[in-house]
């Protein structure tokens, strides 16, 4: 089985011992994205917005000003327990005027995570690969009909005086796939190579 991660935002909200917390979760692709989301849900006038994210092997976490320790390791150990890749999860709280302790926070913070995460949809990861195609004008149509086969998205169509370069991104599975096909559908006239 691949790597998974979400197919959407989720949230969860949870009270312990009066204090309120919210987590909310994001896939993402990169540092920043994970940063434009923890900045969008963070509630200013909120007592703590504590983060983590993991994206391949980086990660990053945030305690915002709790015990270190008490809520961004517990919030990262909940995405790596699901087996989630390239998400972020903030968890926001609303102080409720008693105390929960260090263990008490680990809890909450990453059974918030954990919670939220649990429910939330999935898709499975798939890893992308961008190629180029140059082909003669008489097979443009040919290429043209072997994409939609492969999930084959075009970036661009560039013309030059003996054919065209198209630019395409697909799951990385079905290159070699593609170039068969081309490879047929053309009479080999149809080149595949890296951009």
């Amino acid at each position: 089985m691949g790597t998974t991660t979400l197919a959407a935002a989720a949230s969860h909200e949870l009270v312990v011992k009066h204090s309120r917390f919210l987590a909310q979760a994001m896939p993402v692709v990169d540092a920043d994205a994970a940063a434009i989301f923890i900045a969008s849900v963070s509630v200013p006038d909120a007592t703590h917005n504590c983060w983590a994210w993991r994206i391949g092997s980086g990660y990053r976490s945030s305690d915002d000003g709790e015990p270190a320790g008490t809520a961004g390791r517990p919030i990262l150990a909940a995405i790596d327990g699901q087996g989630l890749d390239g998400v972020v999860v903030v968890v926001t709280r609303w102080y409720g005027g008693i105390k929960l302790g260090a263990g008490g926070l680990v809890r909450a913070y990453g059974g918030a995570a954990a919670e939220c995460l649990r429910t939330a949809e999935r898709r499975e990861v798939v890893e992308m690969a961008e190629v180029e195609v140059e082909c003669p004008f008489a097979d443009i149509a040919a290429v043209h009909a072997a994409l939609p086969a492969f999930d084959a998205e075009k970036l661009s169509e560039d013309y030059a005086a003996d054919g065209v370069r198209f630019r395409l991104r697909l799951p990385a599975e079905g290159v070699d796939a593609l170039a068969a096909r081309l490879r047929d559908a053309t009479r080999d006239r149809a080149r595949l190579g890296d951009p």
